[in-house]
């Protein structure tokens, strides 16, 4: 039996129920290509799946991520993906619908940093609200990984873009990105604004509060805890919209996630979207990495490189 060096847990728990050893190397199937990683995305959903409170795939011993880039490894073609499971590890199975073609132009570490977040970002701005030139946009989380490129995505379309952080350090961050302006705390409930991008949940009634007549919040997460319910009514007496998105229901297929990532990978290439990468881990030190993460300490992506 051939073995594979794979990040990977057994029982639900904290980092320290993550272990680095050796498990069968995937089997070649008919419709996947095997790709040999050179760079992992580390995001909050792996830790929900650890904690035992997202949904998983497979049986133990699990081996997270869903995003990852590397080479094929019978034809050595780059490519990554976003949405195909047990990328923490050094070899991986993955559909071939599922695989965007990198150009020698991205790096490997881009190319995992943006695969989920970016499109994240990119659909917000493209899909779920078009956002034109002018139009007043609020960012909950700004210095947060889709946050820092959510704020890149509306500039781009010409908005005029207000982000909303917890400290000076993450203040500096989203106005790096290009944020015009940055909340910190509660300052933002004073403002209106034609769409608010909503990613903590708890705080949707006070988004809606902030939003314009005829405006519009986009619900796309509950990194603060759930929102209370919203009575339909109000959005009829305000004339409000209020709009949720996942990521799943826009990469529908193998031409939509090719186009879209090509869009995303150009708009890299122009300068026009800056990933910014808060800090790499070896595959093996992915315990550290988790620990990283649920400190709230990272501004931007963190890696694991096998």
């Amino acid at each position: 039996m051939v073995l594979v060096n794979a990040l990977f847990f057994e029982r639900f728990g904290d980092a320290d129920v993550l272990q680095y050893g050796q498990l069968p190397d995937p089997e070649p199937r008919d419709g996947h290509a095997i790709v040999r990683t050179r760079a992992i995305g580390l995001n909050f959903a792996d830790i929900y799946r650890r904690n035992g409170n997202y949904h998983l795939a497979g049986a133990p011993p699990w081996i997270l991520g869903y995003e990852a880039a590397g080479v094929i490894e019978t034809t050595g073609e780059r490519v990554a993906f976003a949405d195909s499971p047990f990328a923490n590890a050094e070899l991986v199975s993955v559909p071939r619908e599922k695989l965007v073609p990198l150009p020698d132009s991205i790096s490997f570490e881009v190319a995992a940093s943006v695969m989920l977040q970016g499109l994240t970002a990119q659909y917000l701005v493209e899909d779920s609200v078009r956002v034109t030139p002018g139009t007043s946009v609020l960012v909950h989380a700004s210095a947060g990984g889709v946050g820092l490129l959510l704020v890149q995505f509306a500039k781009a379309a010409g908005a005029h873009v207000s982000g909303v952080v917890s400290s000076e350090e993450k203040a500096r961050a989203a106005l790096e990105a290009g944020a015009d302006r940055i909340f910190i705390g509660d300052e933002w409930t004073k403002e209106k604004f034609d769409v608010v991008y909503d990613s903590v949940g708890s705080t949707l009634a006070k988004s809606l509060d902030a939003t314009r007549v005829r405006g519009t919040v986009v619900f796309y997460g509950m990194a603060g805890g759930d929102p209370a319910p919203v009575d339909p009514r109000r959005l009829m007496d305000e004339s409000k919209s209020l709009t949720g998105g996942d990521l799943w229901n826009y990469l529908t297929s193998a031409d939509e996630r090719r186009s879209r990532a090509a869009r995303m990978f150009a708009m890299i290439e122009e300068g026009k979207l800056k990933p910014r990468i808060a800090s790499t881990f070896a595959l093996r030190d992915g315990a550290k990495a988790h620990r990283y993460l649920e400190s709230r300490a990272a501004i931007g992506k963190v890696l694991l490189l096998p």
